[in-house]
């Protein structure tokens, strides 16, 4: 089984659609102003000798251009535009002018410390920078044909393969990333040696902490050891968790340390297990997400509770104002979990790529496009908004390429049939039995609504299964082949299977339902003892203060009993489902200027109104809540 790739999707709806081209052209050309104005590309011009000056920024700075570079670049397949295509030569050219005689590319190592190469892996980004240059090149080369950052890629990835792996440096990253990119290069080059670097990084980690040990230990390395010698140690021991370097990837059981690392890391396991049929790193890996799933997942598709180490802690602690959930680490899950059902081919796993998608990582940036969240709390006090930019800026282009390569997760194909992932209105073109071309439409008007129309038109009669995700939230479902009613179950992986032969223009209608469902939370994430969060399809709703005056969050209950009904507003936040019924809210008045009542206090009836989770703070900061009582 395998994904369709963006270049074979093309998305036409009124969700997806009008994102990816605010992403083209709204946000997109915001990032490169700021990648621009923070020095962040004119560092390569200065590794290049193209300018003077010193290097600006963090260390890391390099990736967040290389994330820029492959946005824009998935999205030039999407959205055509010639005007910036040149902007982003103008960027690619200066990238490959900046890599050094031997192939070397890190614009910090070249400009501050050009002898201190390979001597902090743990913590300076090295491999990491290398591995979203990787990613970005084999976007670039599947959008434009252009081989040019391509040819840079394959030149660094070639002097790093000869520096590490079995019988030379013993090296691994302190921040994965580059052992998936290295898997999609793979891909692209037929270039057999990436894909076994890649496997050496990910199931050499863990044998070796001692690699990290001696980094900690020489006083003589680059900057930002401080910042980051904490979550290494404790105790004054080295201590791998924080970076998943505590066990070998085929022992690990639990998901700890920082999230986002986590994410990237599993990814590529996934990745080598594909390839190399591992079932040690199968078995771990489905432990793993056992345990983040039923244990460490935010209802919004977050993960990663900590703003300490941006990652884990603790089963069930899940606390909803101080909430880290970083935008990069419901990315990353977006990652793993493509790559767990193209493992298994389960729809459990896109379940919660699709929660992650519409909620946790969709929130991480505005609807206009130029403001972004670093955090995604489940709640706020009134303190948090959003930014157009930061000095850590991981995020930003993260969610950019996310949005400009949404199609790849959409569907999935093998000899046998075509797997409909999620439902977003476009075509798709696949090819089944070998070597016949299917075209598939879907017109639809999801997330709003359930209803899903599928046009099936083969080059020529083919008999092939349409294999439609029934998520497991649903409980009911009707689905109609050519008009007739199709009575098949969903089968043991939760897809609903229809084999056939398929002629041109054969249609397929699915209807979901769609109800307000009220979710609760285990009993032991104590901060949602006795509350409830709303749900709609994939959509997780919360309560804002703009649309509720009367609401005092913590306070806020629904009126048991009472109906909660939707309706869209096409005025509001885009258009939107809302969700609107009858609350009741304990008012502060009540108690003057007294700390205690002697009395049961009076609840205040009101009407309130939700809306979709990841549209919260657009209309400007305030209170907003997910979970009531």
């Amino acid at each position: 089984m395998r994904s369709l790739p963006f270049t074979a999707v093309t998305i036409n709806d009124r969700f997806w659609a009008p994102r990816q081209q605010t992403n083209s052209e709204v946000t997109i050309p915001h990032e490169l102003a700021q990648c621009q104005t923070t020095g962040r590309i004119d560092n390569f011009a200065k590794a290049a000798g193209l300018m003077s000056g010193e290097f600006e920024g963090i260390f890391f700075n390099d990736s967040d251009v290389h994330k820029w570079v492959e946005a824009a670049s998935y999205t030039l397949q999407t959205h055509p535009n010639p005007e910036w295509e040149s902007d982003l030569d103008a960027v690619i050219a200066k990238i490959a002018a900046s890599q050094q005689p031997d192939g070397y590319l890190n614009t910090y190592f070249t400009l501050v410390a050009p002898t201190k190469r390979w001597q902090n892996l743990g913590i300076m980004h090295e491999l990491y920078c290398a591995g979203h240059l990787f990613e970005a090149a084999v976007a670039h080369y599947q959008a434009t044909g252009k081989s040019k950052l391509l040819d840079v890629a394959c030149r660094f990835a070639d002097l790093i393969d000869s520096i590490f792996g079995p019988d030379k440096q013993d090296g691994l990253p302190g921040h994965e990333g580059i052992e998936l990119a290295l898997v999609k290069l793979a891909g692209v080059t037929g270039e057999a040696r990436y894909s076994a670097l890649a496997e050496y990084f990910v199931t050499r980690r863990g044998h070796s902490p001692s690699v990290f040990e001696k980094e900690l230990e020489n006083p003589d390395i680059p900057g930002g050891l401080d910042a980051y010698r904490h979550h290494f140690t404790r105790d004054g021991n080295f201590e791998g968790h924080y970076a998943q370097a505590h066990l070998p990837i085929q022992k690990q059981t639990e998901c700890v340390g920082h999230a986002v690392r986590a994410m990237y890391l599993y990814s590529a396991a996934a990745d080598i297990a594909y390839q190399t049929g591992d079932t040690a790193i199968i078995n771990a890996l489905e432990a793993l997400w056992r345990n983040v799933t039923e244990k460490r997942l935010y209802v919004t598709g977050g993960v990663g509770p900590s703003g300490h180490n941006e990652g884990f802690t603790n089963d069930y602690e899940l606390p909803n104002v101080s909430a880290y959930a970083e935008t990069c680490a419901s990315i990353g899950l977006i990652f793993w979990a493509q790559r767990m059902f193209l493992l298994k081919g389960a729809s459990r796993f896109v379940d919660v790529l699709e929660t992650a998608l519409y909620n946790g990582a969709l929130s991480g940036i505005s609807l206009d496009g130029t403001g972004f969240f670093y955090q995604n709390p489940l709640a706020s006090h009134g303190g948090r908004h959003r930014d157009e930019w930061f000095g850590c800026a991981c995020c930003p282009p993260n969610i950019a390429r996310l949005l400009a390569s949404i199609g790849q997760y959409a569907y999935a194909e093998s000899d046998e049939g075509v797997w409909v992932n999620l439902y977003i209105g476009g075509t798709a073109d696949a090819t089944v039995a070998g070597d016949v071309s299917v075209k598939v439409t879907q017109e639809t008007d999801y997330p709003w609504s359930g209803d899903v129309k599928i046009t099936v038109d083969p080059e020529t009669p083919v008999t092939f299964g349409l294999n439609l995700r029934i998520p497991a939230r649903c409980d009911a479902f009707e689905v109609r082949v050519n008009g007739a009613v199709h009575t098949s179950e969903t089968n043991a992986n939760g897809y609903l299977s229809i084999q056939r032969q398929w002629h041109v223009k054969d249609t397929v209608h699915l209807t979901l339902a769609m109800p307000i469902e009220r979710v609760y939370a285990h009993p032991l994430v104590k901060e949602n003892l006795g509350r409830y969060a709303l749900r709609r399809g994939p959509l997780v709703y919360c309560f804002e203060d703009v649309d509720n005056p009367d609401g005092v969050f913590q306070t806020l209950s629904l009126v048991e009993g009472a109906p909660l009904e939707t309706a869209f507003d096409s005025e509001i936040l885009g258009g939107v489902t809302l969700i609107r019924g009858t609350g009741t809210v304990l008012d502060a008045a009540d108690w003057g200027h007294n700390l205690y009542l002697h009395s049961k206090p009076d609840l205040k009836r009101t009407d309130v109104t939700a809306i979709p989770y990841y549209a919260w703070c657009n209309r400007g900061a305030g209170q907003m809540a997910v979970w009531v009582l």
